[in-house]
């Protein structure tokens, strides 16, 4: 007989009558008397109340699980790892995926557009991502004054090799030739 309450004399020395301990509130494997003095074993698989959690499967990394809300969830958010990234023009930019990251992932500019931004491309005096110019007044800039002739294709008139710019593109005048033909009447010939 179990015994759940012991007086000496006057004085309540053990009183276990008005516990609430119960398997299911015990957690698995840890042992107590019950209100009615009886050894219970407990029987609860968890070991927290996750009624308050705030954790949303997205915020979850893809594949590991969690407890929220009494339930179990499982990740949905996807591990990139070391994402990398490069920016080839002023304007551009570089949009981050969503994600988990491991923090050894890096966004920078392009070699190509690195190999340009040296002292002799940038005017004396301004400085460019940390490199200061050392190109001085326009003696040290060649320019091309350039002709083109029309053509029914798209052109796109650059300088040559060794010209920094163009001073001037000079367009040739459309020819015209009109002539007579053997019906009697007239050719006319447009050329590009």
């Amino acid at each position: 007989m179990a015994i759940s309450k012991v007086i000496y004399g006057d004085q309540i020395l053990i009183d276990l009558t008005s516990d609430t301990v119960s398997e299911a509130s015990l957690l698995t494997g840890v042992t107590a008397h019950g209100a009615n003095g009886e050894l219970i074993t407990g029987s609860c698989g968890y070991d927290v109340n996750s009624q308050d959690a705030t954790a949303q499967t997205a915020e979850i990394l893809s594949g590991k699980t969690a407890y929220a809300r009494g339930s179990m969830l499982t990740g949905t958010m996807p591990n990139r790892g070391g994402v990398n990234g490069s920016i080839a023009a002023k304007s551009e930019e570089y949009t981050i995926p969503q994600g988990y990251h491991d923090g050894s992932g890096k966004v920078g500019i392009s070699a190509s557009e690195q190999a340009k931004i040296i002292p002799t491309n940038i005017r004396s005096g301004i400085q460019i991502l940390g490199v200061t110019g050392t190109m001085e007044s326009s003696s040290n800039v060649t320019a091309q004054a350039k002709s083109v002739t029309p053509s029914t294709q798209q052109q796109v008139i650059l300088p040559d090799s060794g010209y920094d710019y163009l001073s001037q593109v000079t367009v040739n005048a459309i020819s015209y030739v009109e002539s007579q033909n053997s019906a009697g009447g007239t050719t006319v010939t447009i050329a590009g």
